[in-house]
C-alpha cells in the first residue's frame, strides 16, 4: 500500500489573490484552494489514501484521490514507493535552518539574467523619470553636526584602499604563478590553528569569520596563468596548494559561469566561492547564521580585491551567477556546499588607470587601450 507524508519543506504565500504552495527543496510550486491545506495537515505523518477518505467520509473518493496524486506529482506530499530526491534528503540535515533559510537559498538561486542589457539600461533610464534613484547618503539634516578632521590618507594601506575599484577590461599578458599564489595565500590561506578546548582545531585567517568557522572554499578557473595548466583546481587552504579537478579553463568556460557578463571572458583567472554549510550548522542551530555565512563570503572578497590592487592587478566581483551549472562543474550538490560569491583577476591594460564596463562601439582590445577614465566613470566606479 502506498503512504503519504507532507514533504517538509513547503511554504504558502499569497500571491496577488492566488494562494501557492511551494516545495524549496524540488523547486516546484502551486497554485491551490485553500482548503488544500487541510488535505496537508493530515497527512502530516505516513497515511494512506484509505485513511484521508476514513477522515472525511462525506467527500468522493475519486476526488481525493486525485487530489492526493496532484499534491504527490508537484512534490507538495511524498510517497512511500518513491526515493526522495538528492536534495530532500540533504536538507533534512539543516534542522532548525528551513524553512527560513531553505526558503530564501533555494528560491534565489538560478536566476533569469536579461540578455538585452542595452534595454535593461533604458527601462531604468524611463524609470528614473518617474521614480527617481534612492539618495547614496542618509542625512539629519535637523542634528548638531560636529565636523571631523579629514581621515589620513597617507601611508601603503590607504593608497590600496582608495584605489580599489571593479575592472572589467583586462590586458591580454598572463597573471603570474606568484600573483596567483599571493592572492590565494593572503586571502584564503590558513595562517594559523588555535585549540579550542573540548573541540577540536580552528583555522585563524586574514578575514573574520561567524564562530571562526570558516565555510568559505575556493575553486579557481586557470584560464591564462604563466607557470600552470589551463584548468579547474581547488585551493587547499591548509597546505598552500592548488589541486586539479579538470583540465581545460576557456575563456567560453569563464563566461558561462557569469551569465550575461562577457566583459569578464578575458580576465586570466575566476575564482569561485563556495560555502560548506554544516561547518556553520554545527555550532549554529538557527537560521540567521545563514546571514553569516553570507557575510564571510563579503569579507573573504573584500580581502582578494585589495590583495589585488596592492599587487597592481585588476580585480572584480559578481554575484551574478549560474549556480547549477556551476555547482555540476565543481561536483558538489548545491546543499551542503553550495556557491555563493564569485571573484576574478586579470592584468591591467597598459596606459589605463580604471578600465569599467567596455564601450558597445569597442571590441575588449581597443577599449583596454584607451586613455584614462573620464570622471564620470569614475564617479560611478564600484
Amino acid at each position: 500500500m502506498t503512504l503519504f507524508r507532507r514533504s517538509p519543506h513547503l511554504v504558502s504565500y499569497w500571491s496577488d489573490k492566488e494562494l501557492t504552495f511551494q516545495n524549496y527543496a524540488t523547486h516546484t510550486h502551486v497554485l491551490a484552494r485553500p482548503e488544500t491545506c487541510h488535505i496537508l495537515d493530515f497527512f502530516d505523518d505516513w497515511r494512506s489514501l484509505d485513511d484521508l477518505c476514513e477522515r472525511w467520509p462525506q467527500l468522493d473518493r475519486g476526488a481525493l484521490q486525485k487530489t492526493v496524486g496532484l499534491l504527490a506529482e508537484a512534490s507538495l506530499l511524498q510517497q512511500s514507493d518513491r526515493a526522495a530526491t538528492d536534495a530532500e534528503r540533504a536538507l533534512d540535515g539543516w534542522g532548525r535552518w528551513n524553512p527560513a533559510a531553505g526558503f530564501f537559498h533555494f528560491s534565489t538561486k538560478d536566476h533569469e539574467y536579461t540578455p538585452d542589457l542595452a534595454h535593461a539600461e533604458r527601462l531604468l533610464r524611463r524609470q528614473a523619470r518617474t521614480v527617481p534613484m534612492p539618495p547614496a547618503v542618509k542625512r539629519y539634516t535637523s542634528a548638531r553636526t560636529v565636523s571631523l578632521p579629514p581621515p589620513r590618507t597617507d601611508g601603503e594601506f590607504p593608497r590600496v584602499l582608495l584605489a580599489r575599484r571593479t575592472w572589467r577590461q583586462f590586458s591580454p599578458r598572463p597573471l603570474d604563478l606568484n600573483s596567483l599564489a599571493t592572492l590565494l595565500g593572503l586571502t584564503w590561506g590558513v595562517q594559523r590553528w588555535v585549540a579550542v578546548r573540548g573541540q577540536g582545531r580552528v583555522a585563524l585567517k586574514t578575514s573574520p569569520s561567524g564562530g571562526a568557522r570558516h565555510p568559505i572554499e575556493v575553486y579557481v578557473l586557470a584560464r591564462r596563468v604563466a607557470g600552470l595548466a589551463r584548468g579547474l583546481y581547488h585551493y587547499a587552504s591548509d597546505a598552500h596548494a592548488l589541486e586539479l579537478l579538470a583540465a581545460g579553463g576557456r575563456s567560453r568556460q569563464l563566461a558561462s559561469f557569469l551569465p550575461r557578463q562577457n566583459w569578464y571572458g578575458s580576465a586570466n583567472a575566476l575564482m569561485l566561492m563556495t560555502a560548506v554549510l554544516p561547518r556553520v550548522q554545527w555550532r549554529y542551530k538557527f537560521a540567521r547564521a545563514y546571514r553569516v555565512v553570507l557575510l564571510d563570503a563579503g569579507h573573504i572578497c573584500q580581502t582578494f580585491c585589495l590583495v589585488a590592487t596592492w599587487l597592481g592587478l585588476a580585480p572584480f566581483c559578481t554575484a551574478a551567477l549560474a549556480d547549477s551549472h556551476i555547482e555540476k562543474a565543481l561536483g558538489i550538490d548545491g546543499v551542503t556546499e553550495t556557491v555563493v560569491y564569485a571573484a576574478g583577476v586579470g592584468t591591467r591594460p597598459a596606459g589605463v588607470e580604471w578600465a569599467p564596463s567596455p564601450s558597445r562601439r569597442r571590441t575588449s582590445r581597443s577599449a583596454g587601450a584607451s586613455a584614462s577614465p573620464s570622471s564620470h566613470q569614475r564617479k560611478t566606479s564600484r
